[in-house]
Order: structure tokens, then C-alpha cells, then sequence
């Protein structure tokens, strides 16, 4: 059986916020973060973009872009803000997005993906885009497993009984293909070339323990991006898919509180906003320390 894939939308306010799910998944993703947006008065919508998203035929990454655009115009004709947010390698299309359209209000990177380096990533991982030129190309397809971007048991094991069942979960698919990750290794590399153009407000939300993203990605990012407005929040209670994991909530309200204050400082003409570390981090840091003076 399959799941349904379909545009989610939420009519709101004249601040929109175009939202980019992960490679190869769905909207579903998106669906808590884009409602609690919605409900704080945002216009939400987390598109299906023609082959990037599951059960389209797989495209190249410059037509994901130019599909990511189209959606992005057509909110900037009636809306009088747009931001774009991305989970994953939705985080690296909006980078990649803002770029291109850089009168975009503001860009939130959620489990920023540029490199799949995290604990979890099979050590074979670097032979892929090798593979890629080989017969495996149109055979191989990198499968899912535990723990499926979770650190909550429960809904762990509720998506790995929904992986069993479909091609994809609320939390991606079951399979990623071989095109599908090198045209993401493309994606990637064009973006690190773009971020010092990049000057659009920035909000980066990490999982310490990102298990397919490891924060090498999002510290890259944050030092080498134009943002003069750049927020950094460090979860220590969530795995990857952090839009529907233990700390969802903190996601959401962070997404929400960011976006807001990004619209007024644009209002008032306040570039506004030091880079922010929270609390999770510190107090992660701060254990860290006195593990290594047990250590020493």
C-alpha cells in the first residue's frame, strides 16, 4: 500500500513560509511544524515538487530547484513576506533557494544536511558516489533503518511498522536510490559555494546527537553564511527528524518565535539579533567537561 502524497496548505497571514520536506520523502514531515505555524497566524505550504518528492520520476537536482522556485514565486505574487524553511536535504534546497531569490524574508535550516556524516551512516557511505558511475546505479537503493531519525521509542516503532507497510513514513521513505543521493552530493556542493552571498536571516536547529547529520553541517553553515541575523539552537533530547521527534514542540515554537522577530527587525530597520546558544548545548557542554575531568 502507499500513502497518498499531496501539498499541504494553510491559509494565514501576509508572512508565508514555504517549507521543504527531505529527499525523496513527503510533506507529511512537515505536517506538526507547518499546523503549529499555521496556527500562530503564518501561511504554510509544504509543496510536492516534481522529481524530488516520493512517487515522482526522479529528477536532477537543478529541476528540484527550479520546482522549489515556481512554488516560491507563486506565494511571493500574493503574499507580502515569504520565508523558506527545509528539514534535511530540504534545508540544503532552501539554502540553494534563497540564493536564487534572495529577497526572501528569511531561510530556517532544520537538520541541515550537507554531508551524510552522522553515527548511524554505514562506513561504505563514501563508496556510493563511486558507485553511482557503476551498474549498481540503477539497482541499488540505500534502505532505512533504526533508529529512523528518533530518539522516541514509541514512535520509533510505530514508523518502523509503517516501513514495513509503504514506501514512506511521516518521517521519509523506507529507500533512497542512487541518483536520488548523488544528485543530493551535487546539491550539497553547490550550496557551500553560495553561502557567504547569502545575507538573508538565518535560523539553524541542530540535534546534538544527529545520527545522519553530525553538527559539522550546521557549524559550516553558521560560519560561513552572510546572515547578519544568525540563530543557532542545539537540541539534546531528538535524532534527526526533529520536526517529529521528542522535541518538536521546542521546534516549533523556536520556527515560529524566529520568523516573527525576523519580520519585525525588517519593519524597524534593526539588523537585530546575536547568534544565540541554547540551553541544551550549555548544559550538554558543560557535562562534557566534567566528563574529561573525571577523565584526567
Amino acid at each position: 500500500m502507499k500513502t497518498s502524497v499531496r501539498t499541504i496548505f494553510n491559509e494565514g497571514d501576509g508572512h508565508a513560509v514555504l517549507m521543504l520536506h527531505g529527499l525523496s520523502s513527503s510533506p507529511l514531515e512537515l505536517r506538526y511544524l507547518a499546523r503549529f505555524l499555521s496556527d500562530e497566524g503564518f501561511t504554510t505550504c509544504v509543496p510536492v515538487l516534481e522529481g524530488y518528492t516520493a512517487g515522482s520520476r526522479e529528477q536532477s537536482m537543478e529541476q528540484w530547484l527550479e520546482a522549489a522556485t515556481r512554488e516560491y514565486d507563486a506565494l511571493a505574487e500574493r503574499y507580502e513576506r515569504v520565508s523558506i524553511c527545509g528539514l534535511s536535504i530540504g534545508a540544503a534546497l532552501a539554502l540553494a533557494l534563497v540564493h536564487r531569490r534572495p529577497r526572501a524574508q528569511s531561510v530556517a535550516l532544520l537538520s541541515l544536511t550537507l554531508a551524510y556524516d552522522g553515527w548511524a551512516i554505514p562506513w561504505y557511505r563514501f563508496l556510493l558516489n563511486w558507485a553511482y558511475y557503476s551498474p549498481l546505479r540503477s539497482r541499488y537503493r540505500y534502505r532505512e533503518s533504526a533508529p529512523y531519525g528518533l530518539r522516541n521509542d514509541a514512535l520509533r516503532a510505530k514508523i518502523a511498522r509503517a516501513m514495513e507497510r509503504d514506501d514512506f513514513s511521516e518521517v521519509g521513505p523506507s529507500t533512497i536510490s542512487l541518483p536520488a543521493l548523488h544528485e543530493a552530493s551535487r546539491l550539497a556542493a553547490c550550496v557551500r559555494s553560495q553561502l557567504r552571498g547569502i545575507r538573508n536571516d538565518c535560523l539553524i536547529v541542530h540535534a546534538i546527537d544527529d545520527e545522519t547529520s553530525s553538527p559539522r553541517n550546521p557549524r559550516f553553515v553558521a560560519s560561513s553564511i552572510g546572515s547578519a541575523f544568525l540563530r543557532t539552537i542545539w537540541l539534546d533530547d531528538s535524532y534527526h527528524m526533529i520536526t517529529s521527534d521528542n522535541e518538536r514542540e521546542i521546534v516549533a515554537r523556536e520556527t515560529a518565535l524566529f520568523l516573527r522577530e525576523s519580520e519585525i527587525a525588517s519593519r524597524t530597520g534593526d539588523a537585530g539579533g546575536k547568534p544565540v546558544v541554547s540551553k541544551a548545548l550549555a548544559r550538554r557542554l558543560r557535562q562534557l567537561a566534567a566528563m574529561g575531568k573525571g577523565r584526567a
